[in-house]
Parts: structure tokens; sequence; C-alpha cells
């Protein structure tokens, strides 16, 4: 318009009625022109010391307010802001407030056994494991994070992408064949380099197994500090007694009760479990195995075995991390 051009050319171009370029010829004349006016929309109910308020609240955990544990959801959340700040939400504006004006994020709870003494995990971590740290590479020994899992027909079901109302259906076998497992995550005792170390079996494992896997590990790295958990084929196995016995170079050290976390190793079965064969519904038993090599994988990824040695929160094993 300023170059001369006809409003009807202009409105041509612009694909408007020629009435409409007449109405911003005369607002672009006004102080502020054609400058966009935001729509700011309706005034939150709860205001910031409402929501810091609220964050308070919500630190002191489910149980401080009446609930049987410590879990928030979305209802929760709801009925909570509706006793304190007499603001009657539906539970999934809740979730958008809690995720877009507190940060929230939504996570899957990690499970804790009940038997589980935290003083005794705490002076465990505090104390006895940075000696079994030095005492391992002291004698310049691999420290082993070792345990034992299992590879099922039945699927680990994880969810995944269908449209509303259509939910997926995944055919599988309802039976418990399986792959044992028994496998290591090893930290070398100069460089602190991790390796992972595995072996499969069609068959439940007991002491025997443990045997011919820890001489295959003495083989292949010479000295070696076992840590594994209480479980019986390692605690009471006359078979894995009698062979530590006569193999002084191979050590053990029990973690404490119910601590599943503190072992890398089960870092390995949860990325292979629960993330790459999630939603396997192998065929049979081969194609079980088939799959099973993405244990392979991590094997060849130390970034990844890393990752897992600093999810425990261990002390003492930076230069590995």
């Amino acid at each position: 318009m300023a170059e001369g051009e006809p409003r009807k050319t202009v409105a041509k171009v612009l694909g408007v009625h020629v009435k409409t370029v007449s109405r911003w010829v005369r607002a672009a004349r006004q102080p502020g022109g054609l400058a966009a006016k935001p729509q700011l929309g309706p005034t939150p109910s709860l205001t910031e010391d409402d929501l810091r308020r609220l964050g308070e609240l919500l630190a002191q955990g489910a149980k401080a307010h009446g609930w049987h544990n410590e879990l928030w959801t979305a209802a929760r959340a709801a009925r909570l802001i509706e006793r304190e700040f007499h603001i009657d939400y539906h539970p999934e504006h809740v979730r958008k407030i809690l995720k877009r004006r507190l940060g929230w994020t939504s996570q899957k709870p990690r499970r804790k056994a009940r038997e589980r003494n935290d003083k005794e995990v705490a002076r465990w971590v505090g104390d006895e494991f940075p000696r079994i740290v030095r005492e391992s590479f002291g004698r310049g020994a691999y420290l082993v994070f070792l345990d034992e899992s299992g590879f099922f027909l039945t699927p680990t079901v994880r969810r995944t992408l269908a449209p509303r109302g259509k939910t997926p259906v995944l055919a599988a076998w309802d039976r418990r064949d399986k792959w044992s497992a028994i496998s290591c995550v090893t930290v070398s005792p100069v460089a602190g380099r991790p390796g992972l170390y595995f072996d499969l079996s069609d068959h439940n494992a007991h002491g025997e197994d443990v045997v011919a896997f820890l001489a295959e590990l003495r083989r292949r790295l010479g000295r070696a500090t076992v840590v594994w958990d209480r479980n019986q084929i390692h605690s009471k196995s006359k078979a894995v007694k009698a062979w530590l016995a006569n193999h002084p170079e191979v050590i053990v050290e029990d973690f404490p009760g119910y601590v599943p976390d503190l072992n890398p190793d089960e870092g390995v079965w949860g990325w292979t479990k629960y993330g790459r064969l999630a939603n396997l519904a192998a065929n049979d038993k081969q194609e079980l195995w088939d799959h099973v090599d993405e244990l392979i994988a991590a094997k060849h990824r130390p970034d990844l075995l890393r990752a897992f040695i600093r999810e425990t929160g261990l002390p003492g094993l930076t230069h590995a991390a």
C-alpha cells in the first residue's frame, strides 16, 4: 500500500476481502500499529505463592496427608489442592500444573523390600565397600559384581503406542520355558576398565553352574573379588564352598540383604529384559536364544557398563565410572 498498490490488488494477493485490507490500514495508522496483542487467557486460580505452598505440602509426602504410601497421583494432588486451597480441579488439569508449573515428571517408582535394613546398608556402603575396593585393587584383583537371572518365553510387557480405545494385543505362549543366565560386571584393578561376562543354560542355575562360571572367570581374569547377594547357591552350595577353598585367588564378599540397586549387574538385566527385549514374544526357546545375544551388545558398550556402575552410587569407583 505504501508503494501505491491498489487495495483490491493487495487484497487479492493476501487472499482477504478488500474491507479487511482497509481495516488493517486504519489500524496501522494508530499507536502500536499492527503489533500482535497476546491473549493472556484467564488468571490462574493458584497464585505463585500458592504454588510455593503446594510444593512444600507435596514435599512432605503423601503419607503426611493421610494416604497409605508416599506416591503422588494426579487424583491425590487434586484432593490436596481442594482441601488446602478450596479449588476444585480435574485430576488431568492438576497433572498439567505439576508438570508445567512445578517441573514434575511422570516416573515409575522403584520397589524396596520392607525387610531391607537401611542403617546396615548405609554402614556397608560407607565402610565395607570401600574396604572391599581397597583390598581388591591392592592385590591386583578384578572387582566382580555377579548375579543370576532368566529369560522367559512369556514376554516382559511394556507400554507401546496405539489409537485411543484400541488396546493392542500381544500373542505369546503362557508357559515358563526359559534360559537361565549368570553374568557379571567387572572392573579392572589398574585402569578401572569395565567388562561383562555371561553364560546361559536351559535349566535353573545351581551350585555347579556357579562353579563353572567362576572357573572360567578365573581363567580369563586371574585374581578376582566377587561381590554377590546372599542367594543359597552362593552361600550354602557345597560345590561353591569347596571350589573357593581350593582357589584362594578368588575372594567373595556379600552384599547386604535386599539391595539389588547396589549391583550394577542388575542394570544389565534391566537394560536387556525391560529395554531391548521388551514385548518380545518368541515362538520357541531357539528364537529366544537368538535374541538373548543382546547381552553381547552390552559387552561391547563400555559407556553403558559405566552408566550401570554410576547408577549404583557406590563409592570408590569414580575412575571406572
